[in-house]
């Protein structure tokens, strides 16, 4: 069990012990209350019973908060029991104790379940894993015993257990626990392991396995990239975890609030303990309407009212694949005017497509491919290879020709020989210099065209005669503009695309996922510079894939990261991540922020008002039953208001 579940396991531990504790105070109150007239001795006995199961925890919390110099609520409540058996009256003090100490525990208990949300991450992995040695034979061994490099067999329906890739085997692969992804992900085998060994965290998704992801019905075998305590899964409830240290602005200011808000109460309390000096009353009198000042005043509700939305918002946040590093960037992502995107890997896939072909007249569509795909199954160039992925389906029976002696044109193209005749396919820019012929009339048209709408051009030319063009257009991720509409439906007034490429290009793919602002030509510093113009006024967030795009998230007001599941960089980097590729999750996360301002706004208005209501209504008599009932009764309301984000689901 790890320290946080250890931690977890004693405070749930200790609010049912409180809370039986409390349920004891509450029997023994009720006894003495109903025998005090006819026994009163031993009325009083059940009174002290109740004072000793309902000041327990409260006492010793009292002491441990003195020991670091800390006058806090328990302290005062603890003062107020004292005082109200100091003036006789037994019956109230008892009351106050039992009431204090069931809201108590009440609220460490439903505490508890929002941090379940969270330390039930760390139980998705499985404690066993069976393990493949060299000579061929299994055998299960705990998963703290792994290393990388160890071989996994991964049988139908199990839980995987480390991070790592597919080394055989074919099956889909439930990632929600750790992606929020709804449809599982189909996983094969990498062509190359020992490319993938040198390079893991470059691997395509598909090769891909994460610890505590569910296997379906296909066997697999996978070799361990990271050990348990640096699996994504390890590293993501460590960063939750983390994340409840990191104060929102509401935190601060309620802390800002307290350090005014107490020693202010503690001096009014001191002015009417000496009130029967200056009033006709004696001192039993303004001491219990002291005690009373001193129950309702204590922000109590105040002082759990944020920190139980925000961990509730960021536990809601990681079941869905979300993950957010403190309770400043969950607040700041609902108060956002305007969101930056890059394009390539974040509106893009980051893989060029064949989005048009066009051949000059007189050349068969399906000629000019099988003599682009002859050439281009030399080159190792992503352009190339997106030609030879993409050209079957326009070949139409062709067979493709074998070519030879292939040649690399720096920055311009690549040339060979396809049945004796040379060829060459490259840019435009290519058959713009000395040594090589200019293009036809009509393979310029097709070219400037394809360039008018952004898509990359490759000239096919063999034995000096034009063939045509290919376009090529790094095509939108699924679901793109589906997000981006619902953001703008959540109320982001201004999003834009910032890009490397031009801006011919960048306007281009925009109008494609329903941006109409694009910024292009932009290196890694110019979009940092983008960042801080658009920062002049606006509260604006950066969302890229955390590796170039480092340094514009972090001068952003919020980084979020796309894939953070599948890059270290994004993990470490961003503010927000999330953890699939998957755009949707942006704007559940923009409506989960902007829940929780809403319910961080009610949970102070309530606490404020109650204090607000209490200290003037204790003053003018109200007893300490009443006021203790009203200002422990806002606490539990504000926890279990803060407790609805756990159930939040997108409009």
């Amino acid at each position: 069990m790890t320290e946080a579940n250890l931690t977890h396991s004693h405070e749930e531990g200790s609010a049912r012990s409180e809370l039986v504790l409390a349920a004891f105070a509450g029997v023994m109150l009720a006894l003495g209350y109903l025998i005090e007239t006819s026994f009163p001795s031993l009325s009083f006995a059940a009174y002290l019973a109740s004072y000793a199961c309902g000041g327990c925890f409260t006492l010793r919390e009292a002491l441990e908060n003195l020991r670091h110099r800390k006058f806090e609520i328990d302290t005062l409540m603890l003062v107020a029991a004292v005082g109200a058996a100091a003036i006789g009256a037994w019956a109230e003090g008892a009351l106050l104790l039992f009431l204090f100490s069931l809201g108590h525990g009440l609220e460490h208990y439903a505490l508890g379940r929002a941090k379940s949300a969270i330390t039930a991450l760390a139980k998705l992995a499985p404690e066993n894993a069976t393990i493949k040695r060299l000579d061929g034979t299994s055998e299960t061994i705990p998963v703290a015993q792994l290393v990388p490099g160890d071989v996994l067999i991964i049988r139908p329906d199990e839980r995987i257990p480390a991070d790592g890739f597919v080394l055989s085997g074919v099956s889909a692969v439930d990632q929600s626990p750790i992606t929020g992804e709804s449809i599982p992900v189909d996983k094969q085998a990498v062509p190359d392991p020992d490319a993938a060994r040198s390079n893991s965290a470059a691997l395509p998704a598909e090769h891909r396995l994460f610890t505590g992801t569910i296997n379906g019905g296909g066997l697999l075998e996978m070799e361990v990239t990271r050990s348990a305590g640096e699996s994504t899964l390890a590293r993501v409830v460590r960063m939750v975890s983390e994340a409840e240290t990191r104060q929102s602005p509401s935190q601060r200011f309620t802390e800002r609030f307290q350090s005014y808000f107490v020693p202010g109460v503690l001096m009014l309390v001191a002015l009417l303990l000496l009130a029967w000096v200056v009033v006709d009353e004696p001192f039993r009198a303004s001491f219990y309407r002291a005690m009373a000042v001193l129950v309702s005043a204590s922000p109590c509700a105040l002082a759990i009212a944020t920190p139980s939305a925000v961990l509730s918002g960021i536990a809601r946040a990681a079941r869905s694949g979300v993950l957010i590093k403190g309770g400043a960037p969950l607040e700041e992502l609902g108060s956002l005017d305007a969101m930056a995107f890059d394009k390539t890997g974040t509106l893009t896939q980051g893989k060029p497509r064949i989005a048009r072909i066009a051949p000059v007249s007189g050349v068969k569509e399906s000629d000019l491919m099988a003599v682009a795909m002859a050439v281009e199954q030399l080159s190792q160039h992503p352009l190339a290879q997106a030609i030879v992925r993409d050209g079957a389906a326009y070949l139409a029976g062709t067979p493709v020709p074998v070519a030879t002696d292939l040649q690399s044109l720096t920055g311009r193209g690549i040339s060979a020989k396809v049945d004796g005749e040379d060829v060459l396919i490259g840019k435009p820019g290519l058959f713009d210099t000395e040594d090589i012929a200019p293009l036809t009339e009509e393979a310029a048209e097709v070219s400037n065209a394809m360039r008018v709408s952004g898509m990359t051009t490759m000239i096919v030319r063999r034995a000096g005669r034009d063939l045509g063009a290919i376009g090529l257009m790094d095509t939108p991720r699924d679901h793109a503009r589906e997000a981006l509409d619902r953001l703008k439906l959540l109320g982001i007034g201004r999003m834009i695309m910032i890009s490397g490429d031009s801006q011919r290009v960048a306007e281009a793919v925009a109008r494609n996922v329903g941006i109409t602002e694009a910024w292009g030509d932009l290196m890694p510093e110019d979009k940092v510079k983008a960042i801080g113009r658009l920062k002049e006024g606006t509260r604006v967030a950066m969302v890229g894939d955390g590796v170039n795009d480092a340094p514009a998230m972090a001068s952003a007001t919020v980084g979020i990261a796309m894939g953070a599941a599948g890059s270290d960089v994004a993990l470490e980097t961003a503010d927000i991540a999330l953890m699939s590729d998957d755009l949707r999750h942006l704007p559940f996360a923009v409506g989960l922020s902007r829940q929780t301002r809403g319910i961080i706004r009610q949970n102070l208005v309530v606490s404020l008002g109650v204090v607000g209501l209490l200290v003037p209504a204790t003053i003018l008599g109200l007893g300490i039953g009443p006021a203790v009932i009203a200002h422990e009764g806002s606490t539990l309301l504000v926890v279990f208001n803060a407790l609805r984000l756990l159930a939040y689901k997108e409009k």
